[in-house]
């Protein structure tokens, strides 16, 4: 499978019938998964529902969801679902949200669609096709001085080592936030990864990465123009364990800052 394109309205199809389940239904009862972390009702709706409609579509992906794990083809290509990133924004009423579906081929997101259904906006792009908002061209910022940034950060860390995860975390907020102009945490990765793409922000940098969280943000953002990597540098897939991205003239200055600390 290399026509990633022939994909991408079925990719629309499944986030449509997502953005209905999320702007029509109650966040209901919620389930813990873990220290100060849940998924609502909807989550576990548009999880299901996405996962049967791909199913029947494209029988021969696999799909990979965060509230219910992997189903089907496990030796391709992969969808990926976030089916409500930003949960604790969307419980709390934040328009802060997002439905992130991507496709990943081995290790690498080829194809993927953000709808941030609360601000009426809409990302997609696959490899080697441009990215995309409500089917508008969107280009990364040209920022260039650290001194200029706006730089989004990943939420901190909660549950199992949350105290040395953050040290991390705490460690390069201080550094940023000597150099940079602005810090933000929006509290989704992938409406870091879009608006990132948009040139709403400068930079961003996540020390955590889930393939449902990045898979469908980072070929957005590189096809709006970012690099994206892994906190060493390391070209970034489904694999690393980071995520940081800005224009590749800025990227230098904003991974010195993150790796350093």
């Amino acid at each position: 499978m290399t026509d990633y394109a022939d994909l991408l309205p079925i990719a629309h199809q499944a986030v449509d019938l997502a953005h209905k389940i999320m702007t029509t239904m109650q966040p209901g009862v919620l389930t813990a998964k873990g220290d100060r972390d849940m998924a609502s009702e909807v989550d576990y709706a548009i999880e299901e529902r996405i996962r049967a409609f791909l199913s029947q579509k494209t029988p021969d992906v696999g799909f990979l969801g965060e509230e219910n794990g992997i189903s089907g083809a496990t030796d391709g290509p992969m969808w990926a679902l976030d089916p409500v990133d930003g949960t604790v924004n969307f419980v709390h009423g934040s328009p802060l949200c997002a439905i992130s579906l991507g496709l990943i081929v081995g290790y690498r997101p080829v194809l993927g669609v953000i709808d941030l259904p609360f601000l009426g906006e809409r990302y997609s792009a696959f490899e080697g096709g441009g990215a995309t908002v409500n089917g508008q061209r969107v280009n990364v910022s040209l920022v260039s001085k650290v001194s200029d940034a706006v730089v989004a950060i990943g939420d901190y860390a909660v549950g199992d080592r949350a105290a040395q995860k953050n040290s991390e975390r705490f460690a390069m907020t201080e550094r940023l936030t000597a150099n940079v102009q602005r810090i933000r945490m929006h509290g989704s990765a992938a409406i870091d990864l879009a608006w990132l793409a948009a040139g709403r922000v400068d930079a961003i940098a996540m020390l955590s990465n889930k393939p449902w969280d990045t898979a469908a943000g980072v070929v957005i953002a590189r096809e709006a123009g970012a690099q994206v990597v892994d906190r060493d540098g390391a070209f970034h897939d489904t694999r690393v364990q980071s995520t940081v991205a800005a224009h590749p003239i800025l990227l230098p200055t904003i991974l010195a800052l993150v790796s350093g600390a």
